[in-house]
């Protein structure tokens, strides 16, 4: 009995070392599929970076050749055309502005205008009054010069005192 026992625990032992290698070759091949999955990831992601580099690089190319292109020289037509491009980008704000003021000094002159017509639309409602006349601008200045006060001479002439300073102030005299 012992033997069969011997044999019955060899029997045992054997077949927990054949599952331990079991499960071993398992984990093994499972994390083998892990590496091979991230080997692919990693994989993946060197090929897209040499993809753009590659881009970046005919980008590189290109932008090399259009600059060489630029820096060839220009024909007379091409740098007149330039120049008049530049000059027209530069002009073109300027005269806007010009325009604005153009406008704005239209709309001055219209608002004088207007305002000149008032005052003399005003100018010709005010009557001079029907008293002073020549012969009446003469006596003022004679009696003035003569050292007759402007009180005296505006009641003398039936006319009131600003009159009388006016003729004078008209007539350079006061």
């Amino acid at each position: 009995m012992n033997e069969i026992l011997t044999n019955y625990s060899i029997e045992i032992t054997i077949a927990i070392l054949a599952f331990i290698i079991l499960y071993l070759l398992y984990y093994i091949f499972n994390k083998d599929a892990q590496y091979q999955k991230n080997l692919r990831s990693v994989a993946s992601v060197v090929e897209e970076l040499n993809r753009e580099i590659f881009y970046l690089k005919k980008t590189l190319k290109e932008t090399h050749k259009k600059l060489e292109n630029k820096n060839r020289t220009l024909s007379d037509d091409e740098i007149y055309s330039e120049i008049e491009r530049t000059v027209y980008d530069m002009v073109k704000p300027l005269s806007i502005a010009i325009k604005q003021l153009e406008e704005s000094v239209i709309a001055i002159d219209n608002q004088i205008d207007s305002r000149i017509a008032n005052l003399e639309s005003g100018v010709k409602s005010i009557n001079i009054p029907s008293s002073i006349h020549a012969n009446d601008d003469e006596k003022i200045i004679s009696l003035y010069k003569q050292g007759v006060s402007i009180e005296t001479i505006a009641k003398e002439l039936h006319i009131s005192k600003p009159e009388v300073e006016f003729v004078l102030k008209i007539n350079k005299i006061k």
